[in-house]
Parts: structure tokens; C-alpha cells; sequence
């Protein structure tokens, strides 16, 4: 059986020997696997690692990606790979050394599409803000009890990280390149709107590595609260509830902040303290419930600086609201690595199909290019 784990990298100096190591060194009997490490253009030293990696083990193939986005990467290693089965990894992960053989098990077990292990958080740093990152995302009430990073073992809308069967991929055009982020929630929707399942298995694992401070958290999220507006409008049913309740949390507390100007501007004190009071009784029970989740984590790593979680998480829900609110509002934002003028490029989606190309395609001749089609015809829409 022939597997293909595809990687897409850019600058990852600091993380990417762990990464690539941690999957070739996969424990998997019976598995043929090929490494295929995809480089949107690195130039801190990345490239050079992957080459002395790949010097090593021929297994690793190190391809380009001039477009420097992750659901072109995703796309050129599809295009590559004549495998039965994906694993389409990120950068920022070390894998467990049974990951690929206990996700094959578990998809022949169940009959999924897709399966992926448990995502461990893991904090990039011994700094307390490199903890209380980690611990931020690993919050069921930053990032919800349904998130990839905190939602139980079983059938799931979304995995991370997953061992796909590749066909059904091929079958649907490849990943949305319209996307710079969410291109993996956009293509689980269309597979499970296909009537494939996505299975999550909690045994095996990966671990992936938190941001490294406030600054970076916060502008991850803040990246992520952007994206989400934009993938609905790409593909609706791609996005849950729970990815807008901090544009909620944002926006009520905002117009009551500006409702409360305005009363005093007319000259209503009455009413500006009401609408005042209600501003921060919203913020206090955030802080209140953000207070209760830093001391379950306290308990539970026996250490103080949960305590602050509060605070950051309060921090993350703000900034990850703002990111969907400026988007909702239209305004002009520019993705500092990822995006340079690319991320609302119209990409070449139309040739993708028949470059996607799989020694079993003519077992499936039409699915396929019912997939040609609705990429031709609106790319990155869900199938109907």
C-alpha cells in the first residue's frame, strides 16, 4: 500500500526537521510511504534543511509552490502523488510514530473518507506567554468543545491533520485555492456533502506547537476571525455558528459602547449609564467565565498562570471578532506572510481536474469530471 504525506511549508526554520522527522520515521508495516514537502519560497534557511533531509532519505521530496499559498501546496502534492491514500500534514506538528498506520486502521474500521489523531497542544516555549497560548487554544471556551483541538473521539464535521482516502479528493477538484485559510473546512464540508464521513481517533496523536506569545496569538486570531467571513461567502455551509460567536461578543459590546456615546452626546446620562453598564457587564462575564476555565486549568496543571487566562482569552475573542468585523465591514486587510497581493488572486482552478490525475481515475471517469465541472463552472463551491 502506497501512502503519500503532503506538507505544505513556508519559513519554518524553527520547526520543520521535527516535523518531517516525526513522519518519516512513521512506524507503518506494509506501507510504502513518500514524504512530499511542498516550499512556498522559503528563504530562512527551510529549503536548505529540507534538502539535507532529502539527501538522506529519498523517500523526501521537496517540491515547489511559486504561489506560496497552502491550498496550492496541498493541490501540487494531490497532482503528484499516484497513491491510494493522502495524509495532508501541516508544519507546525510532530506526529506520533503510529499516526499513519492507526489512521489507516480506523478508516478501514469504520469506513470513512478521512480519519486524524488527537491534536496535543504543546507550547512553543518555557515563557509563561508561550504557556498561556497553549492554554488559550487548548480551552474548550476559546476555541469551543468542537474545535479540532478539544472535540471528543468519533465521527466529526472536521478533522486536522487527516489520512485521506485520495480519490474522493480527486473526485472533487482538489482544495478551494480561493482560500488562503479554511481550505481544509471548505474540503470537509464538500466531502461530507459528497456522503463521505471524517472520523477523529484518539489513538494515536500529534502535537502541535502554540504560537509563541500574546502578539502572535492574537494575530492568529485575528487572521482567523478574517477568513471565516470570507470563506462563507465563498462556501456557506463550510463555517459553524461557533466560528462567529466572538463577531457576536465584538459587535454587542461595540454598538453599546456607541450607543452609550451617543446618549451623551444628547445629552442622556441615564441612558448612557445604563447601556454603559450592560457594555461591561457583558465584558465582566467573559472575564467571569474566562476566570472559571484559568482555574480548571490551574487545578489541573498544578501551576498559577492559568490565572491569567482571563485575560488572554478575552484578548483572543477580541481580536478574532475584530478580524470577522472588518471583513463583514469590506475594509482592506493584508496578510502579512500568506497573503502579498495573493490571497483574492483568481487562480487557474479550471486545469486543476485534469492535472489531478490517480492510476484508478478511469474506475471513476464520471465522478471525476462531475468535479471538472463544478470547478470550471464556480470554483470552491460545495457540490449541489
Amino acid at each position: 500500500m502506497m501512502v503519500s504525506a503532503v506538507m505544505a511549508v513556508r519559513d519554518e526554520i524553527g520547526w520543520i526537521e521535527r516535523a518531517v522527522t516525526s513522519v518519516l520515521e512513521q512506524d507503518a508495516p506494509g506501507v510504502d510511504l513518500e514524504v512530499l514537502v511542498v516550499d512556498g519560497g522559503s528563504t530562512d534557511g527551510t529549503r536548505e534543511v529540507l534538502q539535507e533531509l532529502s539527501a538522506r532519505d529519498p523517500r523526501l521530496r521537496v517540491l515547489d509552490n511559486p504561489h506560496g499559498l497552502t491550498p496550492h501546496a496541498f493541490n501540487t502534492g494531490l497532482r503528484e502523488s499516484t497513491a491510494d491514500y493522502v495524509c495532508i500534514l501541516g508544519s507546525h506538528a510532530s506526529y506520533d510514530r503510529d499516526y499513519v498506520r492507526v489512521c489507516l486502521e480506523e478508516l478501514e474500521r469504520t469506513g470513512a473518507t478521512g480519519c486524524s489523531g488527537r491534536v496535543i497542544l504543546e507550547p512553543a516555549g518555557d515563557s509563561l506567554a508561550a504557556q498561556l497560548s497553549a492554554w488559550t487554544l487548548g480551552s474548550p471556551f476559546a476555541s469551543s468543545g468542537r474545535s479540532f483541538r478539544t472535540a471528543p473521539q468519533g465521527f466529526a464535521d472536521t478533522i486536522p491533520y487527516p489520512v485521506f482516502r485520495r480519490q474522493p479528493l480527486v473526485e472533487l477538484g482538489g482544495y478551494n485555492e480561493r482560500l488562503a485559510r479554511n481550505q481544509d473546512n471548505d474540503m470537509n464540508q464538500r466531502l461530507r456533502a459528497a456522503g463521505h464521513r471524517l472520523y477523529l481517533t484518539w489513538r494515536t496523536s500529534c502535537r502541535y506547537r502554540a504560537q509563541p506569545g500574546a502578539r502572535e496569538l492574537m494575530r492568529y486570531a485575528y487572521r482567523n476571525g478574517y477568513w471565516n467571513f470570507l470563506t462563507v461567502r465563498e462556501n456557506r455551509r463550510a463555517m459553524r455558528l461557533r466560528h462567529f460567536m466572538p463577531l457576536l461578543f465584538v459587535a454587542c459590546v461595540l454598538l453599546l459602547g456607541l450607543a452609550a456615546l451617543a446618549a451623551v452626546a444628547l445629552g442622556d446620562g441615564t441612558l448612557a449609564a445604563v447601556l454603559a453598564l450592560l457594555a461591561a457587564a457583558g465584558v465582566g462575564l467573559h472575564l467571569a467565565a474566562g476566570l472559571a476555565e484559568g482555574i480548571r486549568t490551574a487545578w489541573r496543571a498544578r501551576r498559577p498562570g492559568p490565572l491569567l487566562l482571563p485575560a488572554c482569552i478575552l484578548g483572543f475573542h477580541t481580536s478574532y471578532g475584530a478580524g470577522t468585523l472588518v471583513a463583514l465591514l469590506g475594509l482592506r486587510h493584508r496578510e502579512p506572510r500568506q497573503g502579498q497581493g495573493q490571497a483574492h488572486r483568481e487562480p487557474q482552478l479550471a486545469e486543476l481536474g485534469e492535472r489531478l490525475r490517480d492510476h484508478r481515475v478511469t474506475d471513476h471517469h464520471d465522478e471525476q469530471a462531475a468535479g471538472e465541472d463544478r470547478l470550471r463552472g464556480h470554483p470552491g463551491s460545495p457540490p449541489p
